[in-house]
């Protein structure tokens, strides 16, 4: 099992933030993850990243695929693998409608399919190959007197960028089985997983290609050693109230409909109903205590023992640590002690 860690949002404090992420590095970190949404590129950090870091896997987690042109989003993972030495993952991910037609003015449209093209487009351009494309949702190049085939100038330094999908819907997970390096869970509960997701990761990988490597399945996930306390597993409950409430309509929060397959329907209605209705607060007291504890790696080495043969009997094969310990000095030994305990 791998050990990464996951970036928050970018703000004021990225420099510092890098400045552990490199105590990370020498702690043993495998591999550091920088989110999007509607903050900071994550294009501009990973670029950062790269710079100061020597030996670390970087990942995005995750671009999302409607805001940048297929071959744009070709070009830039070959960028950061080329200025990391060949570290870089490309996380993509459908993100959703909120976010891309209510920050980016892109209509939401066919995840699947558009993912499926997109996949395939970033794999001709990091091949060199004369860029011709006829899909259902992409054409390149587009008719007209004056458009060319082209392909790239440069010479990536892989002809193949690891592609990690996010996904939490049955279609999603099914996809990333099929043609993905790795598949980017969220929320993810190890009591329920099989339950969950074992159809739909079983029929991607009834149909994956043999030359692709096992599936790598990476989850984020709150970590703290020792009692957390109430307050820091509170940022916790908050962040799901965050999630299962406000990032999407109701009706349409992928976060919302996962934790319902969890077995929280009643739970996940309220909490949106709070959330919408301006009652955040409630929202967030409203969060079950046994999902809280479910989707967090806290309390003594033993019980985080356990929290990680769970997660490896549920597939998991990267942890992506968020150390929760309030001070610098703190997270850095805990991901140390946290990279010994690993299965």
């Amino acid at each position: 099992m791998r050990l990464g860690v996951q970036l928050g949002y970018s703000g004021e404090g990225f420099a510092s933030a890098v400045d552990e992420v490199v105590e990370f590095e020498k702690a043993g970190v495998d591999l550091v993850v920088v989110p999007e949404a509607y903050s900071f590129d994550a294009v501009s950090q990973l670029g950062y990243l790269a710079a100061r870091t020597r030996a670390m896997d970087l990942a995005s987690g995750v671009m999302q695929l409607y805001t940048r042109t297929p071959t744009l989003t070709a070009m830039t993972a070959a960028g950061l693998d080329h200025v990391s030495g060949g570290r870089f993952n490309l996380g993509l991910g459908a993100s959703g409608p909120q976010v891309i037609e209510g920050f980016h003015g892109v209509r939401y449209d066919a995840p699947i399919a558009r993912t499926r093209e997109i996949v395939e487009i970033c794999r001709r351009v990091w091949r060199r190959e004369t860029l011709t494309f006829d899909g259902g949702h992409y054409r390149i190049p587009l008719p007209g007197d004056y458009a060319k085939p082209l392909k790239l100038i440069n010479h990536p330094v892989r002809p193949r960028v690891p592609i990690l999908l996010a996904a939490m819907g049955p279609r999603n997970v099914a996809l990333a089985a099929e043609i993905a390096e790795g598949w980017q869970a969220l929320w993810l509960d190890p009591r329920s997983a099989a339950r969950v997701f074992g159809e739909s990761l079983a029929d991607g990988r009834s149909r994956r290609d043999p030359a692709l490597p096992p599936l790598d399945v990476s989850v984020p996930v709150p970590f703290v050693l020792g009692d957390p306390g109430p307050d820091l597993l509170a940022r916790h409950r908050a962040q799901l109230a965050l999630y299962l409430g406000g990032m999407g309509a109701r009706g349409r929060n992928f976060s919302n409909d996962l934790v319902r397959r969890y077995g929280y329907a009643e739970e996940a209605t309220r909490i949106q109903d709070l959330y919408l209705s301006g009652r955040r607060a409630e929202a967030i007291a409203a969060v079950p205590g046994d999902l809280v504890t479910a989707t967090s790696l806290a309390g003594r080495p033993d019980d985080v023992r356990r929290g990680l043969d769970a997660l490896a009997e549920a597939g998991v094969t990267t942890v992506l640590a968020s150390p929760l310990a309030p001070t610098r000095a703190e997270r850095v030994a805990q991901m140390a002690e946290l990279r010994a305990l690993l299965p």
